[in-house]
């Protein structure tokens, strides 16, 4: 299957507008793949496929693949699914998106495949700009959308290619990297993992694939757990202790929780720099994107520049905007080490009062970390807990959203979006924060809230 892509041409994505498909797609394109598409609702990654004008039907049905080489489908897509039934009829071979994915990064030469529980689209994120900013022309595929870039991936031209890895399911072991970055390793997904042993295994699995370069934080215990022993890349550490080769020193808080430190390379300070996106977290994501743009040749004094312009990815603390005083954001947070660090930067940001909407992401994961999810809403002034979006589980662990509102003193719950809306727009005070958090659809609340006040403005 390794060598399928030198053997066809055409190309046909069942799912093609998902944010994990639509980067591969275009990658193909511009590689001068025949692709076409299928989806069943329309969206802006979709619109983005059909400007290259390529086909793309909406729905599915047997027809769509007749005469295709090849068909690649998202894990969300089930077996009964008439494109699939059909292509497998026909003999034409069938790849799940992860496996496509290490196909297409294992073509380029320098592939950087960003790793970690926390911080991988920033980091991704962070990675492409420096070299976008540098004259790179990388190849990227990134979790969430690139605002520079207005898209989740692009296709370059040079032998570089930015992936974030994410360890769900081990779909990064289809990876077969040049560089690795391991941002840390945490507790998370245990639906799947079960332990954090496990976790740390498949880590290390990734570590073993990676041919010549690890990129690690020298602080984490579980990261230095991972790479503890092995000899085949050369490991390059990041962080804060005095054993990393490249170090974050005298930093300090600036207004509105952007960092400000130096960077030392080997004991030798190279740059100061600021950043733009809130939180302390960031600094070890910034020190990560700058030791690898560093080993791929990128100056200082250009990675400090790009570091400082970054402003984020979509739903990173994402400010939506400023209506009657009141501030609305949105955070993908949907992890307690997340939403620790995130309410923490907003708490240090001068808002009067933070309000904090987080919708809990999977009842396993609500109910293996619960005491540690409620400790971290304890950080922001108000608390407002939604439903627990179930999404591939059913709730085998009976754990509801009230479990952890009891946990949190002053917290309250609502069921729906509007009712949540109805709540905090009640309450909230001007020089207030707003802050939808979650892994799910939660964004939907935030952009309920900013419509409502753009309608009270305009009337």
């Amino acid at each position: 299957m390794n060598d399928v892509l030198s053997r066809v041409k055409k190309v046909h994505f069942v799912g093609i507008g998902g944010s994990g498909m639509c980067p591969i797609a275009e990658i193909l394109i511009h590689h001068g793949y025949e692709v076409s598409g299928s989806d069943n609702a329309e969206s802006d990654t979709l619109q983005r496929i059909q400007s290259y004008g390529i086909p793309v039907y909406m729905g599915q049905c047997a027809k769509n693949v007749e005469g295709k080489e090849l068909v690649v489908y998202s894990a969300a897509i089930k077996s009964d699914n008439p494109e699939l039934v059909a292509a497998k009829k026909a003999g034409i071979p069938c790849i799940e998106r992860s496996v496509m994915l290490g196909m297409v990064t294992s073509r380029y030469p320098k592939s950087i495949c960003v790793s970690g529980t926390h911080g991988k689209t920033t980091t991704t994120g962070l990675i492409t700009s420096i070299l976008l900013d540098a004259g790179a022309d990388p190849t990227a595929v990134i979790g969430g959308k690139l605002p520079r870039i207005n898209a989740n991936g692009r296709a370059g031209s040079s032998d570089k290619i930015v992936v974030e890895s994410c360890e769900y399911v081990d779909t990064f072991l289809q990876l077969h990297p040049y560089l690795a970055v391991i941002l840390n390793i945490d507790a998370d997904h245990l639906d799947y993992f079960k332990t954090l042993d496990n976790i740390i295994h498949s880590f290390r699995q990734f570590a073993k694939q990676t041919s010549d370069i690890l990129v690690v934080n020298g602080d984490d215990t579980n990261t230095r757990k991972a790479v503890d022993g092995l000899t085949h890349a050369k490991i390059i550490t990041f962080g804060k202790g005095e054993n990393c080769m490249y170090r974050a020193v005298n930093i300090a808080d600036t207004k509105q929780a952007r960092e400000n430190f130096d960077i030392l390379k080997n004991g030798k300070i190279l740059c100061n720099v600021t950043l733009s996106i809130p939180g302390k977290h960031n600094i070890y994501n910034a020190l990560a994107a700058f030791a690898v743009c560093d080993l791929m040749g990128i100056s200082a004094e250009q990675i400090q520049k790009s570091l400082h312009t970054f402003t984020g990815v979509h739903r990173r603390f994402e400010i939506l905007g400023k209506y009657e005083g009141v501030t609305i954001a949105d955070d993908f947070a949907h992890h307690p080490t997340e939403l620790t660090a995130t309410l923490t930067a907003a708490m240090q940001m001068g808002f009067h009062e933070v309000w904090a909407i987080f919708q809990p992401h999977t009842y396993s994961r609500t109910a293996l970390l619960l005491d540690d999810f409620a400790k971290a809403l304890t950080i922001p002034d108000h608390v407002i807990v939604s439903e627990i979006l179930a999404v591939r589980e059913t709730n085998t662990y009976h754990i509801y959203a009230e479990d952890l509102v009891k946990k949190v003193p002053g917290a309250v719950y609502r069921k729906t979006f509007p009712e949540i809306a109805d709540y905090v727009m009640e309450h909230v005070k001007p020089g207030d924060l707003i802050l939808t958090m979650g892994g799910g659809n939660i964004y939907q609340c935030a952009d309920m809230i900013v419509d409502r006040y753009k309608a009270h403005t305009e009337k």
